[in-house]
């Protein structure tokens, strides 16, 4: 295990080095995973310790707990930057406040829902976040019109491109 810390991530020593474990044996995924959930357990909802185990169990395949740590690290923001809960007055406000931080972060983490409900068969609400964030997000960061037009196109599109090969 690695004693490093990183000075730019807000998190204390002890759960930067549980972190750093869960890197170290990647390979090993029952173990990495278990270094994963003491940091998230010891972190007390840190935003930036629910991003890493988003990240984590997203490359870990483990959509489950991936959507479980982008709701949470959605939750904490709604909680600390007094978000509504409303979507016709959240919508207002996250496009109003967009280009801020922390407000970058919950539309990543709800594209990234929605990404992972799409994964999970939730089409229908995957699509509702995908339109709801495609509408804030006029300079296509948050990756709302690409999942948008994952979900509705037809598989059908693809295979009119092939009959031009004939």
């Amino acid at each position: 295990m690695t004693s490093a810390t990183v000075s730019w991530f807000n998190a204390s020593a002890d759960v930067q080095s549980l972190l750093m474990a869960a890197a170290d044996c990647w390979q090993d995924t029952a173990k990495s995973q278990q270094y994963m959930e003491q940091a998230i357990a010891q972190s007390m909802n840190n935003p930036d310790v629910l991003i890493a185990a988003y990240r984590y169990f997203f490359y870990k395949s483990n959509s489950e707990m991936a959507l479980w740590a982008a709701e949470k690290t959605m939750e904490h923001i709604r909680q600390v930057e007094a978000l509504p809960e409303a979507w016709d007055a959240l919508q207002s406000v996250l496009t109003v406040r967009q280009s801020e931080p922390m407000v970058r972060v919950y539309l990543h983490a709800y594209a990234a829902s929605g990404l992972l409900l799409a994964k999970m068969g939730n089409v229908e609400a995957a699509l509702t976040i995908a339109t709801r964030v495609k509408a804030i997000d006029e300079q296509q960061e948050f990756s709302g019109d690409l999942l948008h037009q994952i979900l509705t196109t037809s598989p059908d599109d693809d295979d009119d491109d092939d009959d031009d090969d004939d």
